[in-house]
């Protein structure tokens, strides 16, 4: 019986070793399936950079073997046409200067006209009165000079004809003249 126990012992410690490792087998087996997992996951993402890397690197040799010398040759006819416009480019602004310095004198002109056509269509007894009275009227220094002269003139003997009129009249009421048809004259 001895045998026997021995036996079942050295079983049981035979299926505890195997359970053991059975144990570690699978926990193996678990992390060699996890290990696998991200391999495969590096893998398909070192395949998408390599795709990318070599698309990169077509566009990189098209750009370069393409792409370059179309932009040499439009940079060339750029510099071309710049330098065709460098000297058109002060001829035009002279051009641009001259018109604007005619269409200024010009509208200049045009302002004196219409000032000039305004003044005269104004009414006579207006133009009159500006000129005697303002500083503003479009006419000479001589002219206000004559005009508010000849309005003193006038203004002074207007004055005058009413002061003797009054005064005679005056006169006749103080000396009880009759007023009418026997009006002593």
């Amino acid at each position: 019986m001895d045998d026997s126990l021995n036996i079942d012992h050295q079983a049981k410690r035979v299926l505890s070793r195997m359970m053991q490792h059975d144990s570690r087998i699978r926990d193996l087996d678990s992390t060699l399936k996890e290990h696998f997992g991200n391999f495969k996951a590096i893998e398909t993402s070192i395949k998408g950079a390599l795709a990318e890397l070599n698309r990169n690197t077509q566009r990189a040799e098209q750009a370069l073997n393409v792409d370059i010398p179309k932009l040499k040759d439009e940079l060339e006819g750029s510099l071309v046409i710049l330098q065709d416009l460098s000297t058109t480019l002060p001829r035009i602004r002279s051009r641009v200067a001259n018109t604007r310095h005619a269409y200024d004198s010009g509208r200049t002109k045009a302002q004196e006209l219409v000032s000039d056509l305004t003044w005269l269509n104004t009414d006579f007894h207006e133009r009159w009165r500006l000129i005697i009275f303002t500083t503003s009227a479009p006419v000479s220094w001589r002219w206000k000079a004559a005009m508010r002269i000849l309005f003193a003139v006038l203004f002074l003997t207007f004055i005058r004809v009413i002061w003797v009129a009054i005064s005679g009249a005056y006169r006749a009421h103080r000396q009880g003249l009759v007023w009418g048809e026997r009006l002593i004259s």
